[in-house]
This record gives structure tokens, sequence and C-alpha cells, in this order.
């Protein structure tokens, strides 16, 4: 679903639901539905086109039509939703009268022909209207989506970099081109030089590829025998791509312009037998373009050839370099030095040190550039004029507007222009997931879950394969964005992605996009920036200025049409009531103070008024008490209430909502019997405490559920049983967090686990917190290990011994990254971390108390970032380790962020804790990773010391 389609990707699947008989629609309005579903799926097919001509390059005529007909799809299903929702929504239940229940259907009846009525009378209405609008577009001839022949079409900015002077390659000459000169390996008579390298240059729009790799071309050149530098582009021809190699490299044979692609790639096979040469391909979009041309060039020589791509696609590079001796060089910015000495050397010619007065706006405006060379070079020259410098408050002024969208200067339209191809090159309905990035503010670290969810909800994501999880399709959809270089990925420790950013020249971009497009309504305190008029359908409110008390928000006639809301922090003080939001499908208030120490808290109790709610977010709000009326919400899919530790019970009717997807009640909380049956879409259940046998035997009916936290109450035989018997019915499982409320059970509620539950094959995070035994563990790795295949994740909190077989057997999960473990019986003294387990692992963690000794054999944990283990004073004693060495010399060299090494002292003399402590602080000392940032902190009635140790990397 693009932009410009509106909500014709949603509108016309329900225009279809519609035609089924169970709604009993007289036949005329059938008959008009089907006219108005075959009408806007020929205009759907048109505004797709429409939106992959860039906005500069349409005429205003279909501008026009196209926004008539998106505000149309929005009024469309607008109706169609409310009849949807009168007809299937809220439905009265019957009470113990019988004959109060008869009067309720009866009322039910009457209301339903009432609605069938009024959608009849919409229809008509919108189908006139529809005429109207076809008929203009007949008319002004409009299905011709030619570019605006009024407009020159612009220079390719990117040629531009073909024949940038060295004076302004700043960042260059420097480590960029010596990293990328060692791939190339250009140097050395060994075979592996011989062969032929295949390095591609990848990163998102205005990073500089085509300048560095023509740096590094014309560096090199002369020591080739022959060589070409040739760009492909977004729509190339691969035959005029063949012979453009052959004419640069040295063959313009005159029948080149005849021969077809087979012809040609024989012919430059034939050509570069026997030689030595150096080709650079610029700007490929496609793996389609590539494995051509890389089919020309695998006849290789072993004369030392090199071929250089770049691309702005992850996926594309990784094709480009499939073999061992090929390398990817991933794009990054310019340094802040790099960044400062560009800027300063386009504007201050003659000096480039920066003057005085612009020395903090050059900061901010460089902080916005965030080292991409194409935005440095293109704010500096609006900057600049001639021989003069502009004054101060244009500089603000451009600084101000940078990341809204909305600036009228034109010299900042070349580095939109460039960043621009990789949007109108994005599938339709990526086009609008991307857009929607435009509601958070500048330099957000956006949750990826929250995001997928909310496109969700918001009608972005479509059904690939039947079955398929709306948010898998949405999470492939993220994944693709990242991999076009649209957003960046943000990792945890563990190397995991789990938000993502937008680079603040994409945000101007789709700033600028959204605003033309009337996509979303930004209000965060700038003035009259975006005013509100018109039709609003996305509010983003945005930390706004003391004195703005937001009126103008109150006042706003439109507000009934918005579907979503998104409010961050304090912004909330200008919310108007919550039944004036109609239409109201997505509402974000997380981190919002919605508690009673807030001077003005929104009435939750009006969000029963917003019956067509799809996603609602309370995360952190420091709410005690959600509304009974939520129960209303019949259409909601995601409902996130985590983090509200004074939230302590839930309104029985949450349990009726029986279209939620995601629901997040952390801390947990009590389920009552009858009700998980319910929930038959949920596919993520996070916080419920069971008390009873019945409710853990519920949970087998919950067959699309993919992440399940669950505590018990307390250590029931039955009711382990009933939930383990209900796993086996979750064959989509991919993360499980048990725990328990007791310590101490009359059984092994893991070995139970291990008998009758066989892990699913993307089971990727198991955390349990309860009393257990790794047999469990042990037998499913013995019986098939491919079960924990993709098993990233593993906390065990209460296991009651750990010995060096499960060590060994754990160490042997390809997939495991983070791993904690913790022993309250352990009887095996020593446990050793060999070299050939855990080579994945990024945070490790196992604290044995007392009784064990940790030691690392030399080349354990070779990536380990994050490192807790335990070290037992007496039992190192006894085992002659008088020196107290655990290995670490010579490991541990991957280290990021910590080590912790908690030092048990029980049973040991004072003398020997403090040797102890001494001899391990000096081996932590003496790491080159480790700075010892904390003092140890003892606890004399535990006989237990524990000595923190914060780490960093030398180069990061």
């Amino acid at each position: 679903m693009e932009v410009v389609t509106g909500a014709m990707g949603s509108l016309l699947p329900k225009l279809g639901e519609m035609l089924m008989d169970e709604y009993n629609l007289h036949k005329r309005v059938k008959k008009d539905i089907r006219f108005l579903s075959r009408e806007l799926e020929s205009m759907h097919a048109a505004l797709i086109k429409v939106g992959e001509v860039p906005q500069d390059q349409l005429d205003r005529q279909v501008k026009l039509w196209a926004d008539e007909v998106r505000e149309l799809s929005y009024n469309m299903e607008d109706v169609v939703d409310k009849f949807l929702v009168r007809v299937d929504g809220i439905q009265p239940h019957d009470d113990g009268s019988r004959f109060k229940g008869l009067m309720k259907r009866m009322i039910g009846v009457f209301k339903k022909g009432k609605n069938h009525h009024r959608i009849a009378d919409a229809i008509r209405e919108i189908k006139d209207q529809l005429k109207e609008v076809a008929a203009r577009r007949d008319r002004n001839k409009l299905d011709d989506m030619a570019p605006n022949p009024v407009e020159a079409v612009p220079i390719d900015p990117r040629l531009r970099a073909l024949y940038t002077e060295a004076t302004e390659l700043v960042g260059i000459y420097g480590k960029r081109d010596q990293d990328l000169m060692s791939l190339l390996s250009l140097e050395g008579d060994d075979a592996s030089n011989k062969k032929l390298k295949k390095v591609s240059i990848v990163g998102f729009g205005g990073l500089g590829k085509t300048t560095l790799a023509k740096a590094v071309y014309d560096k090199i050149k002369s020591d080739f025998g022959c060589r070409a530098f040739i760009p492909a582009g977004q729509n190339p021809d691969i035959k005029k791509v063949f012979r453009d190699i052959l004419i640069e490299l040295g063959n313009p044979h005159s029948d080149l312009a005849i021969m077809d692609e087979k012809q040609l790639i024989d012919k430059l096979r034939e050509f570069l037998e026997n030689k030595r040469y150096l080709v650079v391909i610029d700007d490929i979009w496609e793996e389609k373009l590539w494995e051509g041309i890389n089919f020309a060039f695998s006849n290789s020589n072993n004369l030392g050839s090199r071929l250089i791509t770049t691309t702005r696609i992850v996926s594309v590079s990784n094709s480009c370099c499939s073999s061992a001796d090929d390398s990817v060089y991933q794009m990054k910015p310019l340094s802040t030095d790099d960044s400062r000495m560009l800027f300063h050397k386009r504007i201050f010619p003659d000096d480039s040190r920066c003057q005085n007065e612009f020395e903090q706006v050059s900061k901010d405006i460089l902080k916005k550039c965030g080292g991409v060379p194409l935005a440095i070079i293109t704010i500096a020259s609006a900057l600049a004029s001639g021989q003069q410098v502009k004054p101060k408050c244009e500089w603000d002024i451009l600084l101000q507007s940078l990341g809204s969208g909305l600036t009228e200067d034109n010299s900042l339209e070349e580095m939109r222009r460039i960043l621009s191809f990789s949007y109108y090159n994005l599938p339709s309905h990526l086009k609008t997931c991307l857009l929607y990035l435009c509601i958070y503010p500048e330099d957000s670290k956006i949750d990826r879950d929250r995001l997928i969810w909310k496109w969700v909800a918001e009608g972005f994501v479509h059904h690939g394969d039947q079955g398929t999880s709306l948010f898998l399709v949405g999470l492939n959809y993220f994944n693709q964005l990242i991999n076009r270089s649209m957003i960046q990925p943000i990792y945890d420790y563990k190397g995991q992605v789990y938000a993502c950013r937008v680079h603040d020249m994409v945000l101007d971009l789709i700033c600028n996009l959204s605003h033309e497009a009337k996509f979303a309504k930004l209000l965060d305190g700038t003035g009259d920036s975006m005013p509100l008029h018109g039709n609003v359908r996305r509010l983003s409110l945005q930390d706004r200025n003391k004195d703005d008390q937001g009126t103008p928000l109150r006042n706003f006639t439109g507000i009934s049409q918005v579907r979503s809301i998104t409010v961050f922090t304090s912004a909330i003080n200008i919310m108007p009531a919550l039944s004036r939001f109609e239409v109201l499908r997505v509402l974000d208030l997380s981190g919002c103070n919605l508690g009673k120490s807030s001077s003005e808290q929104l009435n939750l109790k009006g969000v029963g008024h917003l019956i067509h709610l799809r996603y609602l977010g309370l995360l952190g709000t420091k709410i005690s008490k959600l509304p009974a009326e939520i129960g209303n919400l019949q259409f909601l899919e995601v409902l996130d209430i985590g983090s509200n530790f004074e939230l302590h019970e839930l309104p029985s009717t949450v349990w009726n909502l029986r279209r939620l997807m995601y629901l997040n009640v952390f801390p947990c909380k009590l389920v009552p019997a009858g009700v998980l049956q319910n929930l038959t879409s949920i596919e993520v259940l996070r916080g419920i405490l069971v008390s009873l046998n019945i409710i853990a035997q519920e949970l087998g009916n919950l067959a699309k559920l993919r992440e399940l936290e669950i505590r018990f109450k307390d250590g029931s035989l039955d009711w382990y049983e009933g939930f383990v018997k209900s796993l086996c019915n979750l064959h989509h499982i991919e993360s499980l967090i048990v725990s328990w409320n007791t310590k101490e059970t009359s059984f092994e509620p893991m070995d139970l686990l291990g008998e009758r539950w066989v892990p699913p094959v993307h089971l990727r995070k198991f955390e349990s917190w309860m009393p257990s035994q790794l047999s469990a563990l042990r037998g499913w790795i013995k019986r098939d290990p491919s079960h924990l295949s993709n098993l990233s994740k593993l906390i065990l909190g209460s296991v009651k011994e750990v010995q060096q077989e499960d060590v060994e057997i754990i160490g042997g999960l390809l997939s495991l990254r983070h791993l904690w473990i913790k022993s309250t019986h352990q009887t095996q003294r020593l446990l050793v971390i060999r070299a050939d387990g855990f080579r994945c692992m990024v945070d490790f963690g196992l604290d044995c108390g007392s009784a064990a000794q940790i030691m690392f054999e030399p080349g354990a944990l070779p990536r380990a970032e994050k490192v807790d283990f335990s070290l037992g004073v007496r039992v190192a004693k006894e085992d002659g380790n008088c020196g107290f060495d655990v290995g670490l010399q010579g490991n541990l060299l991957s280290l990021r962020w910590y080590v912790k090494v908690w030092l048990y002292c029980g049973g040991a003399r004072v003398g020997e804790a403090k040797q102890a402590e001494a001899a391990v602080r000096h081996a932590l000392d003496a790491h080159p990773r480790i700075h010892i940032a904390m003092e140890p902190r003892i606890a004399k009635e535990m006989l237990m010391t524990t000595i923190c140790v914060r780490t960093w990397r030398t180069n990061f």
C-alpha cells in the first residue's frame, strides 16, 4: 500500500468481505459495491504508477486527481468500518432475564436493519463521488502518468562525484581509501592476490560510495593493463552496460550495437582472457543485473584482476561477494573532524577555520548531517554565496528547517533527490512503512516490535502466504528497509536488532514527502509550520514549548477524521477528549504520565468510545486502573500495558477482546478461569499469573502463540502437568519464559518438561526461573540437537547442579549468544570452559556459588562482550590453586561491556579471602581490555565478596 493510494490497500478486501451473504445486503447495494470494487481496483493500479514517479516530475492535474482519490478512499473506509462495527462489533449479552434478553435481540434486529439503510445511502453517495472523479480523470486524460513536461529533468547529482576535485575529498585520501586498498590486496606475490578479487562498497545514498570508488580507481588504474568505470543505475540496459565496459576497456568493436546479451558476454570473456583488468560497476540496484555481470567476469585468469561494485542494498553487495576471496566494504559516515573540514572548506575557502559567531550553529548543522558528505557539501553550498558568507540568521533558519521537510530552499533539492532514488526504488508497501517513521522525533530510538505492530494496526501489512503471522510479514518489511539502507539498525549487546534509527537526512526526505501527500501532521511546538487545516489522518504530538498550551489542537474541527495519534511525553497535556476521535485506529501514549501525580491526566474512561481502535499503547504510563469500558474495543489487536507497577488487576472485560494478537500485562496479573480460550488470535502473551489447573489447560487453545511469559502462583503438580500438556499444542512457540512463586517443589518441573515436551525447531529463547535439573536440557540436546539449533538465549535461574558434561553440551549449541545459569546445590568442584565451545557466545554468565571454581581454557569465549562467573575461594584453595588463576590471560579479547566475578568466601579464612581477591583483581587489572571502575562490595554476614569490573574497548 503506497502513501498516495490512501486506504486502498485495506479498503478493497473489506469491500469483498461485505459481498458475503452473512451481511444480507440488498441486491442493489451489492451491485453498487461490485461497481466500486472494479473502479477502485483500476484506480489503485493507476495510483501505484503515480507513486513510482518523483513528486517534482508529476503533472499538477495528476497530483490533484491522486489527492481526490486518496481522500475518497479514506472516507469510504470510514463508512465501511462503521458499518462493520455496528453489524459485527459490540453485541448485547443476554442476562438472567429471558424477557430482557428477548427485548435486546429485537432491538439488535431493528438496529441492524437501520444500519443496512445507512450503508446503502452511503454507498450510493460514494458511488456518485467516484463517478465524478473518474469523469475528471477521463476529461483530463490522466491515465498517462508522464513526467511534467514543463519542468526540466535535472542532471543526476551522482555524476558530480566523478568530477569532484581532490580538494573536496576530505576523508577519502585517508582511512577510507586505505581500508579499501587493503581489501583489494594489490601488493604481494602470493597466489591469493593473483586471483580475481571482488569488493563491494555498500551504504545509503549520499555517503560517497561513487566518490570513494572513483578516488581509488584513479589511484590504482595505472597498475592494470585495461580498466573501466561504468555507472549502472536503477533501470539499466544490461546490453548497454556490457557495450560500455568493452568500449572503455579498449575494444570498440563495430558490431557491438547489434550483438545480443550472450554475444556481448562471450566477447567480453574472450577479450579479458589474458589481461589484468580493473573494472568498477557503480550503483547496482538488483541482484539480477549482477548475475549477468558476474557471469561475464567468472573466467578468472589469475593475473591479479580486480572488480569493484557499489550499491545501496546489502543483499546485492552480499551477492557480489559470494566467494571467500571477496569482501564487502560497509561505508561509514565521515568522522567529526573530516565533516568539519569539508563543511568549512566549502564555506570559508581561504580560511578553513570557522568564525566564532558560526561555531555553535555549524556544530548543530553538522550533527544533523551525520557525516554524510552529500548533505555536508549541499548545505555548505546553501550557506556560501560566492565569496560572501550568508548572515548567521540564515544559518539559523536553515538549521530549523532541516528535518521538518518544509524548507523552500532549492539548494537542498539535490541532496533530497539523490536520497529519493532509494525511496522510489522501494516496493509500494515499503514506501508507506518508511513514511510512517516521520511521526517520530529526530534521533529517536524506535522500538522494532512496537513499530511493526503499529504498521499492522494501520493496515500497512498484508498477508503473504495464507496463515502467516502479520507481525512476521511486518518483520520482513522492517528487515528489507535495513537491507536497503533506509533505516539504521540498533543492536543490543547480544548482537540482535531490537530498534532502529532514521538518519536526519532521510527523515528530512520522508517528512517532505509526507507533507506533500498529507500523510501525517507533526505538532512539536515550532510555531505554525504545519498548521492544522484540511483533513488530518495521522497526528504526532511531540514535546512542546512550555508557553504553548496546544489550544489549536483542542479547537481543531477535523479531529474526528484522525486515524492515528502518537504522543511523546509532555505533549500529553494538549490531548483533547478521546471521545472526539471517531475513527481512531492507533493510540500510543507510551511513556506519558497518566498517573495521579500528573497535573493534567488524560481521562481513560473515554477509551471505550474508540470502537475502531486496533492499537492501544499504555506502556509505562503509571496508570493504576484500567476502565472496564476497554471491553468495548472488539477490534483491538494490540494492548500494551506493561511496566505499570501500580496496576494490580485487570478488568474482566479485557479477556473478551477476541481479536487481540499482542497482550503485555507485565508485571504479572492474575488470570481468571475460562477466559484464555477467548484469545484465539493471540500471538504474544506476556505477564500472566496462573492460579488454577484449568487456566494452564486453556493455554493449549492458543494455537497461534509465538511468545509466552507465564508465572505459576504455587508449585502444584496438577497445574504444571496441565501447562506441559498445553505447551505440546503450541507449535509456533519461539520464546518461552516460565517462573515459579515458590522456591521448593515436591517434583522436578524441568524433568517433567523434558519427558513430555519436545521444543519446536524455531525456539530461540528459553527462560526458566523455577527449581530444576539440567537433565531435561541434556536429554533434548542428546535426543535431537536440531530442536535447539536456533536457540540464542538460555536462562536457567535455579539449577540444582551444573556438571562438566552440561557445560560442554550447552557449549555446542551453535546459535547460543546469551547464557545465564545459577546453581544452588553444586557438587562438581571444577568447571572448565573449553576453547571449542560457546563459539558465538556474546553474553556469558555462570554462577555456581561457593562450591565450584570456573576456569577458562586459552581461546575460550572468543566473541564474549559481557562475562559473569563465580570463584569459590575455599574450593580453589583446596584444589591447589594458590594463585587463584581463572585463565583470563589471553582470553576475553572481545570484551565490550563488563566482567563480574562473584568471589565466594564461605568457609575461607580472612587472609585467604583477601589473597584471592587481590589475585583476581590483579589478573583483571592486567587484562588489556579491562579497567576496574568499581570497588568491591563486601557482605560480611554472607562471607561473600563481589568484584564488579566494568570494561570497554580501547578502540570503541
